[in-house]
């Protein structure tokens, strides 16, 4: 058993060096992971008081950190969000005492400088047991009183408002109460992301049916991309508890959001039944042709079918999209493939730059790569030729087109 617990990861955590800089932040967090490590492995082996403590002190020096760092990449916030996550394992092991928990769990949430975060209740209630759990219901019911009489929390945002209405989502799980949770996380119902959240609730709780109803619900509620992600909750019910409604709830996602993705999923969901939806689906895709030939390629493989709806709709389609088709195209018709990708290359270098001058030469790259496999090999050189030519008061770009191995 280790007794160095602390030596072992709080040096990991903490950090007197200039974290506002992103690599070192980067490099920072990556640390602050490693700590994290070695605590969950000590959880179950080593004393549990001692586990407790060091996971807690972790805890608070890396709120510290994270109120210094340039944490673009999210990384010492993931890190915080793992020992909030191990914070109440560890409490439950070393059974802290109540009282001495929620005062901690109420301070860490209300009265701590960094107010990212907040905790869970339900993970503590292993711990805190009824009437834990009444003490900091009580707590919290302190705390909205405090709240009621501040005119500037009442009326604009509050942290304190944000974290009691937290709370009352994550008790209302912990209570099973339906009516709650709905209140809580549905709100007026208005909102994808809140429908969505209110059947996550439903799932904690092993409610399948409600958590199928409100996964339909917001799958069909706007906006899109909000919707997109409830209907793979919803589909994943339906597959697991209904599985006969899979196809029918995949269609009536695809017709409310004609996409890509919401036509891959009837695809999925179709299997011998294929055939006789192809044309319904790819003809609804039509109305957004980018979707259809995104769906053609990357799902049934068509290349043919893309192809000749990208050139019908080209001023529609994306350069990413031209280029993947123009790759896939190029197996069979290479010589086709070779004007997109110089085409696409010619867009880049309308602008300065680096990254542009990259780009363009990796496409030239692909491009010559087609044009060889069609035997125009040299004539394509020759292009190559005549754009450095019109280019060459770029140095940065002749530099990129020879690191491709372009030709001069």
């Amino acid at each position: 058993m280790r007794s160095d617990l602390a030596d072992e990861v709080l040096p990991l955590i903490r950090s007197s060096g200039d974290l506002h800089r992103y690599r070192a932040a980067n490099e920072h967090g990556s640390q602050m992971h490693e700590a994290v490590d070695i605590l969950e492995e000590a959880v179950g082996v080593e004393d549990a008081s001692v586990v407790h403590d060091v996971c807690q002190r972790a805890l608070m020096s890396s709120l510290r950190i994270i109120m210094r760092a340039d944490d673009s990449s999210g990384i010492i916030g993931d890190a915080c969000q793992r020992l909030i996550a191990l914070h109440p394992v560890t409490a439950t092991a070393a059974k802290v005492p109540v009282a001495r928990l929620v005062a901690w769990m109420i301070k860490f949430q209300f009265d701590e400088e960094c107010d990212f975060f907040t905790l869970d209740p339900v993970a503590y209630a292993p711990v805190l047991r009824e009437a834990g759990i009444a003490r900091y219901r009580a707590e919290l019911a302190r705390r909205q009183s405090d709240l009621a009489g501040c005119a500037q929390a009442r009326d604009g945002y509050s942290h304190e408002r944000f974290v009691l209405e937290h709370n009352a989502r994550r008790l209302a799980v912990l209570d099973r109460d339906v009516e709650a949770i709905i209140a809580t996380h549905a709100r007026d119902g208005s909102v994808s992301a809140w429908a969505l959240e209110t059947a996550e609730a439903f799932v904690e709780i092993a409610d399948v049916e409600r958590a199928i109803d409100w996964a339909r619900r917001a799958a069909l509620m706007p906006p899109e991309h909000q919707a997109v992600r409830a209907g793979r909750l919803w589909r994943d019910l339906l597959a697991e508890h209904h599985p006969g409604e899979v196809l029918p709830s995949s269609l009536e996602l695809f017709e409310r959001w004609p996409t890509q993705s919401t036509a891959a999923q009837v695809h999925a969901a179709a299997g011998d039944r294929w055939p006789g939806l192809q044309q319904q689906v790819v003809g609804r895709l039509m109305g957004r042709p980018w979707e259809a030939v995104a769906f053609l390629l990357r799902q049934l493989a068509d290349v043919d079918s893309a192809w000749q709806v990208a050139h019908e709709h080209a001023d529609l389609m994306g350069a990413g999209l031209w280029g993947e088709l123009a790759d896939a195209r190029g197996l069979s018709h290479p010589d086709e493939a070779v004007p997109v990708l110089v085409r696409l290359a010619d867009d880049e270098l309308r602008e300065t730059g680096a990254r542009y001058y990259r780009v363009a030469a990796n496409l030239l790259v692909r491009a010559r790569r087609f044009a060889v496999a069609a035997g125009q090999g040299d004539d394509f050189d020759a292009v190559i030729r005549e754009l450095r030519e019109v280019h060459r008061r770029r140095p940065r770009l002749q530099q990129e087109f020879d690191r491709a191995g372009l030709a001069r």
